[in-house]
């Protein structure tokens, strides 16, 4: 049974880039919020930051291809009350600057928003220097840091205004790609609560950002075949919603994660471990097999990579085999 309470559509005849939905979400905040701030290291139009810039001239500062100094002038600002947004690849916001988020941003708390677009192998044709795909990771592993990944552009709206009122520092992760618009608008979004999107008993599909649609996908393709899944979109990785899943798992006796991300350390790593401590459970799981992506259109890279919803099916069919119910 599909959630109405969050999904708008099984037939989306709109698609959008959640880059987009990130842009509208800043220009929303910052009409409400004047200590909200946005910098960008270059990368205005591609972060969809242009909305803010035209609107708050005196509150966005460009400060070019530069963003550890980005990342160290943010962390000062949140000093001065100010709600520093920042914006840029996903590779330059976190990969290369992770010794200015660990000293200057994570370690004393400071309410910095690290906003990253152009996530994963859906960047494309810039190919693996820029598709980054640890970033989850090495996020979530930070104290003090929230980390959030979205599903398509009404929930990466959301997600920025709830994070734009949350004290602390963020990880805000989206794409690059058009992505089918599912959510309601008005779904409510709530940092650190997941979201049952269908209903079932058979299996449990945990999925995030991007796979979250293929997820769905898959869940309506299993159905055909009479297995119930229950789809659960966990936007918020860190701090991970362990009760609703493990609610989830208990019914349903097996479990597949999916992301577009490194199987190692990422969304699946935090659901194992979490199962393993309180309810171990077979699992599999629909991510990058610790290799690097390459140059592509976004849609045959995530076919060649098994990041999509045949993908899901097949790992659906096998977990259930060895489920214990299946026995």
């Amino acid at each position: 049974m599909v959630n109405s309470r969050y999904i708008e559509t099984l037939t989306p005849e709109v698609s959008k880039d959640t880059r987009s939905g990130f842009g509208e979400g800043l220009l929303q905040a910052g009409q409400a919020n004047d200590n909200i701030v946005g910098l960008c290291a270059d990368l205005t139009g591609s972060l969809k930051m242009g909305g803010f810039k035209k609107a708050f001239p005196d509150r966005f500062f460009q400060v070019g291809i530069a963003e550890a100094n980005m990342m160290g002038v943010a962390a000062g600002m949140t000093i001065g009350g100010k709600i520093p947004f920042t914006g840029t690849f996903a590779n330059f916001s976190t990969g290369r600057v992770y010794d200015q988020i660990r000293q200057s941003i994570a370690y004393s708390g400071k309410n910095v928003k690290i906003c990253a677009s152009h996530a994963g192998l859906t960047l494309g044709e810039d190919g693996a220097t820029h598709q980054i795909l640890e970033d989850m990771g090495m996020m979530a592993m930070l104290p003090h840091m929230t980390v959030i990944c979205t599903a398509d552009f009404e929930q990466t709206r959301q997600a920025t205004l709830a994070v734009a009122e949350h004290e602390g520092p963020v990880y805000l992760r989206f794409g690059r790609p058009k992505v089918p618009v599912f959510m309601r608008s008005d779904a409510p979004f709530e940092i650190g609560k997941a979201q049952v999107l269908t209903e079932g008993n058979d299996v449990t599909i945990v999925a995030t950002g991007h796979l979250v649609w293929e997820a769905m996908l898959a869940s309506q393709a299993l159905l055909e075949r009479g297995i119930r899944a229950e789809v659960i979109n966990v936007h918020t990785i860190k701090p991970l919603d362990g009760k609703t899943i493990l609610d989830s798992v208990k019914r349903t006796g097996c479990v597949v994660v999916a992301e577009e991300h490194q199987r190692i350390g990422g969304l699946g790593a935090l659901v194992a471990q979490l199962l393993a401590a309180h309810c171990p459970t077979p699992m599999r799981q629909v991510a990058v097999e610790d290799s690097f992506g390459e140059s592509g259109k976004p849609a045959q890279l995530m076919e060649k990579y098994g990041l999509n919803a045949k993908a899901i099916e097949a790992q659906v069919e096998d977990v259930m085999r060895t489920a214990p119910a299946a026995l």
